[in-house]
């Protein structure tokens, strides 16, 4: 075995092993989401806007001030059903209580229909605003958010290149491992 790959082997064991989380700088942990709002298409001076779900899951890790996620997201409106990959990127607060974070996602649309239409891929961005409690003595947080997702150029029937924006109020239930 190289020495670089047993210097990682090292650090990886150090950072995982022990009996309590505490003295990580980092705390690993899946989750899920659920999100209601409406979503609004825009295509050449028209709108059409529905109402909307979203369901998700997220696998993430959370260090001070910062939090990193990968995100899957079913998008369901009345007009389209879309599946999506996101990467997304959260700026915390410090707070005792409640904590307030920023968060902004870039990812892809990877399959999904919109007016029975097929769409195959599109570039997908997001912002969130939200708090997170912390359930005491459980390694459970719940987050509150506020989001907006905007997918440039969905489809393309003919020159028509519709746009659509879901903006939602979410949870999402994340176990802290």
């Amino acid at each position: 075995m190289k020495l670089k790959y047993l210097g990682i082997l090292g650090v990886a064991t150090l950072a995982f092993s022990g009996s309590a989380n505490a003295e990580l700088l980092f705390d690993l942990y899946a989750g899920a989401t659920i999100g209601a709002g409406a979503a609004t298409e825009f295509a050449d001076d028209a709108t059409h806007t529905d109402s909307a779900q979203s369901y998700g899951a997220v696998l993430g890790l959370d260090i001070p001030l910062v939090r990193f996620e990968l995100e899957y997201d079913y998008l369901n409106n009345d007009s389209a059903k879309l599946h999506m990959g996101m990467i997304n990127l959260y700026g915390k607060m410090p707070s005792t209580v409640v904590h307030p974070y920023l968060g902004v996602g870039v990812g892809n649309v990877f399959g999904g229909d919109a007016h029975d239409l097929d769409v195959d891929s599109a570039v997908a961005y997001q912002g969130m605003l939200g708090v997170t409690f912390d359930v005491p003595v459980l390694p459970i947080k719940i987050d509150a958010e506020g989001r907006a997702i905007y997918i440039p150029n969905l489809y393309q029937v003919a020159d028509i290149k519709p746009d659509l924006l879901q903006y939602e109020v979410r949870l999402k239930l994340r176990y802290v491992f």
